[in-house]
C-alpha cells in the first residue's frame, strides 16, 4: 500500500506471561491452566506493531528496563522494523502483564506498570517527518498531555486510545484528532448519559473536543463520529481462540490506514485486523499482515 505514512507511538511495553483456562477464575478460586506463554506485549507496543505490520513506517518512544526482557521486547519490535533509537533503559524493572484466557476467549489481566511509569514528556523527541503520533493510558497521564500538545503544536494527527479505561480532562480531549474507544472506556468517559443512544452519546463526547471518536463494540462492530453523523461497520465472524491485543490491533491498524482512506473504510480494514488477531494466541504473536488483512477486508460478507 502507498502513501506516506510515519507514525510514532508513544507508550508501554510490557512482557505478557498468558496462561489459557477453561474458565475465568471466580474471587478466590484456584483453576488449573495450560502450560504459560511468555511473549511480548503492551498497549503501546502492540499497537506498533500492528501498525508496522499493516504498512506504515514506525518510530517508538517508551521506557523498560535494563534487564533481561527489556532486551526481549527492545529486539520484537525491531524484528518488526520499528525504529527504536527513542527507546529508553531506566533504573526498574520493565514492564509486565499477567493474562488469563478462557476457552471462550475472553481474557482477564493484570498489569505491572514498572519502567513503563518512569515515561515523561521529555521523552518525545523532534517530530520533524512524522505524520501521526499514538498515544495511549497505560504511560503516566502527563507524559500524554504533553505529548498531544507537542504533537498539536508541530501539526502532526493525533490518535488516543483511552484505554485502560479512566476519567479525561477536557484539556487532553481538545488535542485529540481522533480518539478511539471501547463501550467500557466510553461509559468512563461519562459518555453513557442517561436517555442517549449511542449516537447521542458520542456527540456529546465530540462536544469535549475530539475532531473524530471510534468506538468498537465487539459482535455488534464498530462506529465511528466524523462531520456530524455516525457511520456504523458489522463485525466479521470468526471462531476466537484469544482476544488478547484485539484491541490495540484494531488502533494499529486504523491509524495505519488513515492516510489511505476515508475514516470508514479504515474502521473496516481495522475491524477485519482484530477479528484475524483473535484467531490465534498471543497479542503481538497473533497481529496479521497487511495481505491477509485486505483480502479478509475486501472479500468477506459481513
Amino acid at each position: 500500500m502507498r502513501g506516506r505514512r510515519v507514525i510514532m507511538v508513544a507508550g508501554s511495553l510490557n512482557m505478557d506471561f498468558a496462561v489459557h483456562v477453561k474458565a475465568l477464575p471466580a474471587p478466590g478460586e484456584t483453576v488449573t491452566g495450560s502450560p504459560y506463554l511468555v511473549s511480548p506485549g503492551g498497549k503501546g507496543a502492540n499497537q506498533a506493531v500492528a501498525c508496522a505490520r499493516a504498512g506504515a513506517a514506525v518510530k517508538f518512544v517508551g521506557c523498560v528496563g535494563a534487564d533481561a526482557h527489556g532486551d526481549t521486547l527492545q529486539k520484537a519490535l525491531q524484528a518488526d522494523g520499528i525504529d527504536t533509537a527513542h527507546l529508553r533503559r531506566v533504573n526498574a524493572p520493565t514492564g509486565a502483564a499477567f493474562v488469563t484466557v478462557a476457552a471462550s476467549g475472553e481474557n482477564a489481566i493484570v498489569v505491572s506498570g514498572g519502567a513503563n511509569h518512569a515515561l515523561d514528556g521529555s521523552d518525545l523527541p523532534e517530530l520533524t517527518g512524522v505524520t501521526h503520533l499514538i498515544l495511549q493510558l497505560e504511560s503516566p497521564l502527563p507524559a500524554v498531555c504533553a505529548f498531544a500538545q507537542a504533537a498539536q503544536d508541530a501539526g502532526v494527527h493525533v490518535t488516543l486510545n483511552a484505554a485502560p479505561a479512566q476519567a479525561l480532562p477536557d484539556s487532553l480531549l481538545h488535542l485529540v484528532d481522533l480518539l478511539v474507544v471501547n463501550a467500557g472506556e466510553l461509559a468512563a468517559l461519562g459518555a453513557a448519559q442517561t436517555g442517549l443512544d449511542l449516537e447521542g452519546q458520542l456527540e456529546a463526547l465530540a462536544g469535549r473536543g475530539p475532531r473524530a471518536i471510534v468506538v468498537t463494540l465487539g459482535e455488534d462492530g464498530a462506529a465511528c463520529w466524523s462531520d456530524g453523523r455516525v457511520q456504523r461497520t458489522a463485525a466479521f465472524g470468526v471462531q476466537a481462540v484469544d482476544t488478547t491485543g484485539a484491541g490495540d490491533t484494531f488502533v494499529g491498524v486504523l491509524v495505519a490506514s488513515l492516510p489511505l482512506m476515508p475514516l470508514a473504510a479504515a474502521v473496516r480494514r481495522a475491524s477485519a485486523a482484530a477479528a484475524l488477531s483473535c484467531t490465534q494466541p498471543g497479542a503481538q504473536l497473533s497481529m496479521p499482515f497487511s495481505p491477509a488483512i485486505d483480502r479478509l477486508a475486501s472479500t468477506a460478507t459481513l
